[in-house]
């Protein structure tokens, strides 16, 4: 084997890893909280598990992001940081404010035109993770 051969990426390693942008985030978030402490690398394991062998799973794995996400919430709610009522209600408010900004501007909770006041601070300290020293 020459060295140009050993040097080259096998084939599709330059494609993305994620399809969609909040698949990436979700990533992020899961690792971020497990940087924090607030579940193993096997009780993650487990909660992903158990939502990938759920009955109506994609053979392909193209839904294996929805799964993630799923088991997060799930995560974040047996460890009392936010119940699915929490989450929803974040997501809910982040939808709208999507929908209430213009195009090609960041989008942000205060946008949201339900929003009354800030959110309650139980969700924003649950979903908040403090950076790493």
């Amino acid at each position: 084997m020459s060295r140009r051969e050993a040097a080259e990426l096998p084939a599709g390693f330059d494609e993305p890893v994620f399809a969609e942008p909040w698949q990436a985030e979700a990533f992020a978030m899961t690792v971020a909280l497990h940087d924090k402490g607030l579940f193993s690398w096997s009780e993650w394991a487990e909660a992903l598990s158990a939502e990938v062998k759920k009955p109506g799973a994609a053979g392909d794995g193209h839904d294996y992001y929805e799964h993630w996400l799923a088991a997060l919430e799930k995560v974040l709610a047996a460890k009392g940081v936010a119940g699915k009522s929490d989450v929803d209600a974040l997501a809910a408010a982040w939808q709208r404010a999507a929908h209430a900004t213009p195009h090609g501007k960041p989008i942000l909770l205060e946008n949201d035109p339900k929003r009354v006041g800030r959110l309650p601070r139980t969700i924003l300290c649950s979903l908040y993770v403090p950076p790493s020293a």
